[in-house]
Parts: structure tokens; sequence; C-alpha cells
């Protein structure tokens, strides 16, 4: 929010969204995402609207119950339908995957509900958690998104804050390969769509100056 500063930070690690204000679960101690928003809200009194767009094949329920009272803060998450291993919890806006679905099922949802989503709620700031557990080859994932579906997921987030000139928190999510040896082609598919979403994060902000303002 300083003149000058990056239209898009990226986080390679964190999007830690199960862990909740007295515990961690599933492999989250804290949640980083509400870290960052909570203190933007402090420090940059002017900021009244953050997205949190969480499409890790696991539902952010701890982000969900950590920003219930807060209305500065709208949590979007889309996720597996077949794929709680907790109680599920109310986000502002919950979308369901059918487990199985592919490229053009999951993205045809995330095409239709992202851009109304943006338009009704003006974000001055958004949170993508870019978990790539949706790819076929991850181990608890049960979607069956190709490492090309993930990059047209990741387009249809970077595309809209870029159109509205939103600045943009990037974090990792999930991503844990079926074969978990080091030289197996699921560990070099889980890895490069982790890649992919830091990737195109670096491409926008290197697209940065031509945005909207």
């Amino acid at each position: 929010f300083e003149p000058g500063a990056p239209r898009v930070t990226a986080h390679i690690a964190g999007g830690t969204h199960h862990a909740f204000w007295d515990r961690g679960e599933g492999y989250c101690v804290f949640s980083d995402i509400a870290v960052a928003a909570n203190c933007i809200l402090r420090e940059q009194p002017s900021v009244r609207s953050c997205l949190v767009v969480d499409c890790d094949v696991h539902q952010g329920n701890g982000n969900a119950v950590l920003f219930k009272d807060e209305h500065r803060v709208f949590t979007f998450s889309m996720h597996c339908a077949g794929n709680y291993f907790s109680p599920v919890e109310a986000s502002d806006l919950d979308i369901e995957v059918p487990i199985g679905a592919g490229d053009a099922e999951y993205c045809g949802k995330l095409e239709a509900v992202l851009p109304p989503l943006f338009h009704a709620l003006a974000p001055q700031l958004v949170f993508f958690q870019g978990g790539v557990d949706p790819l076929a080859n991850d181990r608890y994932g049960k979607l069956q998104l190709s490492r090309a579906g993930l990059r047209r997921r990741n387009e249809a987030v970077f595309g809209l804050c870029a159109q509205h000139g939103v600045p943009l928190v990037v974090t990792m999510g999930g991503g844990y390969p079926r074969d978990m040896r080091a030289g197996s082609a699921d560990t070099f598919q889980v890895i490069q769509a982790h890649m992919d979403v830091y990737r195109g994060a670096a491409q926008l902000q290197n697209n940065a100056a031509r945005w909207a303002r």
C-alpha cells in the first residue's frame, strides 16, 4: 500500500488455513493469512475489504471460523465435496466440487463465481491460497485436474486482480505426491504445479505497470 510497493507478494510456504484460535489442525499450527490480514486491517485503516480466495482441495475451515465475525474479510473456499477430515465450517461462500472432477468442471465453476464476487465486493486486497492438491497426481486430493487446469485456475485469480487493480498476496497450500520418492513422476508434477503458482505470480508482478488503477 506504499507508493512503489509490489502489487504482488508471495509466501513460498504458508496457506495454513486449518488452524484455529486455540489449536492447530491438518499440518497447520497458525493461520498466516489471518495474521497478515489482521495486521493490514490494524495498520491500514483505509482497507475495508479483503478477499480470501482459497482453492486448496480441502475447505479453509480455520479461516472460516477466524473471520466469521470480521465483516471486512470475505472468505471464499472452493474444495472437494468428499474430502473433509474434520467438521465442516461455514465460509462466507463455499463451493463444493464433486469427487473426480477435472479441468473443465472445476474451472467452469470457479470462472462462473469469481468475476461477480470481485464486482460485488470490490476488494482492496486479495489473498490467494494456491494449494495444488486438486492435481490428479495428489495423494489426498480426490480430484483429477491437470497442471494446465491448475494454471487456468491460477490465471482466473490473477487476471481478476489485474483487471480490478487489486494487490495480491499468494501463499502455498497442499500438494502431496502419490509416489513420494524424490524422482517419481508424481513428485515432479506436484513440485512443478507449486512452481506454476509462483511463476504466474511473478509474471503478474512483472506486468503490474499495466494494471487498472
